[in-house]
């Protein structure tokens, strides 16, 4: 083992129930009788991490919650797991017989991105008071996993003589001395797992999907037929614009031809040659009249005998005014010469 890995925490990628027992990942025998159990089932293959009916949903997408507290429900877990994306399914283990809630839950998001957000943020969270951990679904996501019923598992505690080590909560420290790897093959005894040494403050990151060459052909399949879609109804969108386009064009100049065709016609029939010709003849014919009119002695004489009755009525009404004015005068005139008379009586009695 090189120096720089002194200071590191070890995570492995599959599970060994003995390394799991053992504080660096130095032992090579069990040292309890929950890590005997576990190794005897693990090397039986008494377990099967996909035959439980009641697993459910995408291993990539779920998350594992736990140290709950036993009060919280299905409803408070869903809202404060919403939080980082969108929940799909959500299992609360209760126990068979009495029903209450075991302390963990499984909560399954739409996508591997959102999953990923809740193991990142979710971790060390409060729920109803209570601390929870968040680790991803190790159950059929870590080769050779054990559950805790059966020996294996990450948690225990030191009074019960069990303790585990291993995942994000309680990683492997780093080993004091070199695996002793002779010792093993000699025993009989499989090598602990391979993993990677990361430091204190890094988050692990969770498995990630392995995409084969089947997934790459499907996932390329459902990309061209995506795109062929995508093209298909662009072209369609294209198509039906052009074909609004042309059609309302089209009507445009229907409607444009139809008015200006009316307008010419009723232009034509109003201002036709024919109409101008009988129009001009009626008022040749009316201007002649008139002519003849004024120039035949009958016209004259009507309106020589107007102008004099009109020039004896303006000048009946001037001799009138005038009478009338002189009368005015010479009857004011009186009057004075009247007053004078009799003033001059009034002095010459005096």
């Amino acid at each position: 083992m090189s120096r720089s890995n002194v200071n590191l925490v070890f995570y492995a990628d599959s599970y060994h129930p003995i390394q799991v027992g053992s504080i660096d990942g130095t032992d090579i025998v069990p040292h309890d009788n929950g890590v005997y159990r576990a190794l005897l089932c693990s090397s039986a293959g008494l377990y099967d991490p996909f035959g439980d009916p009641k697993v459910i949903g995408d291993p990539y997408c779920t998350v594992f919650v736990g140290r709950l507290s036993h009060s919280t429900t299905e409803h408070t877990l869903r809202k404060a797991m919403s939080k980082y994306g969108r929940v799909k399914n959500l299992r609360l283990v209760r126990d068979i017989v009495t029903g209450a809630s075991r302390g963990y839950a499984f909560v399954e998001y739409e996508t591997e991105r959102e999953m990923r957000r809740a193991y990142k943020d979710a971790h060390h969270t409060f729920i109803d008071d209570s601390e929870i951990i968040v680790d991803y679904n190790r159950q059929q996501l870590m080769p050779g996993w054990i559950p805790r019923r059966l020996g294996g598992g990450l948690g225990g505690r030191k009074e019960s003589g069990q303790l585990r080590f291993g995942g994000r909560e309680r990683p492997f420290r780093a080993p004091l001395q070199s695996i002793p790897f002779d010792d093993l093959k000699r025993l009989g005894i499989p090598p602990p797992p391979e993993g990677s040494y990361m430091s204190r403050f890094q988050v692990p990151s969770p498995p990630r999907r392995n995409r084969s060459s089947i997934d790459r052909e499907e996932s390329s399949h459902v990309r061209s037929s995506i795109d062929k879609e995508e093209r298909s109804h662009r072209s369609s969108s294209l198509e039906r614009e052009e074909r609004y386009n042309t059609r309302s064009s089209r009507d445009k100049e229907e409607r444009y031809g139809k008015s200006h065709s009316e307008e010419r016609e009723e232009r034509y029939r109003k201002g036709s040659p024919v109409d101008r010709e009988d129009h001009h003849y009626e008022r040749s014919s009316l201007d002649r009249e008139k002519y003849n009119q004024k120039r035949s002695p009958a016209y004259r004489e009507e309106t020589l005998h107007k102008t004099d009755a009109e020039e004896y009525s303006h000048r009946s009404s001037r001799d009138r005014e005038e009478g009338s004015y002189k009368r005015h005068r010479h009857n004011s005139g009186s009057d004075r010469h009247k007053k004078r008379r009799s003033t001059a009586r009034d002095h010459s009695d005096c």
